[in-house]
């Protein structure tokens, strides 16, 4: 599909194999509140530059920890400045699947809109050929991409929805499969109402999709549980991963385990417990506790 010699591993890794998707994408306005969690306040840095160098540090030693690998992690999610970086003097998505066989996908998404009936669509992506370019140059499988839905509003899913798919099918005409992510917000008051709505459009959405184009899914945890069924069986759908949301790890484990054929694709509650004070050794055992939490919840 792209220049990547990988492609035919990495689709099957990632269309069936056991595990998950660690998100290790947090950008520019949400990086602070990931390092604060992980122990690091913002006197640790004066600018994004050092700011960014902090994080990677953070990130690299995740990926570097003898607890994560392949057999239980599948992919992970990279944002643009750590693709542009090294771990252990090898661009960071080869180093994930030659050195650890992990799945690199990349972040692409600019942020979010302001609201609009009840949903936040994607910033413009002026950029996004030639970063999908250099993404598959430097080894990248697939793509991610967010915006947010905050009520049932019909208007405002199908704005979602409709962009997801348009932003989709520039992603798979570079060769690179995308993750599309219109998350529902956990505390929307019409939850189960938007899920519906939003389930529908990505229907009708996959019936426009080309027959030989695949898609993977990244979707709040349901209200009712089994929701996503079709989607998970549905040809043109590789592969449908869930967001944390904002729940804790437990919680979005246990409603994970409900959803058969769903494999998480958690950040903060991958990371939770992790913290830069730790030893090498108390490190490596709370990843580790973390990454089999989740990975169980993934194959129930």
């Amino acid at each position: 599909m792209s220049s990547n010699t990988f492609d035919a591993d990495q689709l099957a890794k990632v269309g069936t194999g056991n595990g998950f998707l660690a998100a290790l994408d947090q950008s520019g306005g949400s990086t602070p509140k990931a390092l604060a969690a992980y122990g690091i306040g913002d006197d640790a840095f004066s600018n994004d530059e050092e700011m960014f160098t902090v994080v990677h540090e953070m990130r690299s030693k995740i990926i570097t920890s003898p607890v994560f690998t392949g057999e239980r992690v599948l992919g992970a999610i990279l944002f643009e400045n750590t693709m542009d970086r090294q771990i252990e003097g090898k661009g960071s998505a080869n180093y994930l699947w030659e050195e650890k066989g992990v799945v690199p996908f990349l972040k692409v998404d600019k942020g979010l809109d302001d609201e609009a009936d009840g949903a936040q669509v994607m910033k413009p992506m002026p950029d996004l050929d030639a970063l999908l370019e250099r993404a598959g140059q430097a080894g990248v499988f697939g793509t991610k991409m967010r915006s947010v839905i905050k009520e049932a509003n019909p208007a405002g899913v199908a704005a979602v929805v409709n962009q997801q798919f348009e932003v989709g099918n520039q992603i798979l005409a570079a060769g690179l499969v995308p993750i599309i992510e219109p998350e529902v917000d956990i505390n929307s008051s019409t939850k189960a109402e938007a899920e519906d709505l939003l389930k529908a459009a990505i229907l009708t959405n996959l019936d426009n999709l080309a027959d030989d184009h695949q898609i993977m899914l990244k979707l709040t945890l349901p209200n009712a549980d089994g929701f996503y069924d079709e989607l998970v069986k549905h040809p043109k759908v590789l592969r449908v991963v869930a967001l944390s949301g904002g729940y804790s790890r437990d919680h979005a484990n246990e409603l994970l385990a409900k959803n058969p054929g769903v494999i998480a694709s958690f950040s903060r509650a991958l990371a939770e417990g992790l913290s830069a004070q730790l030893s090498d050794d108390e490190f490596n055992k709370t990843l580790d506790e973390s990454i089999q939490a989740i990975f169980d919840a993934s194959i129930s």
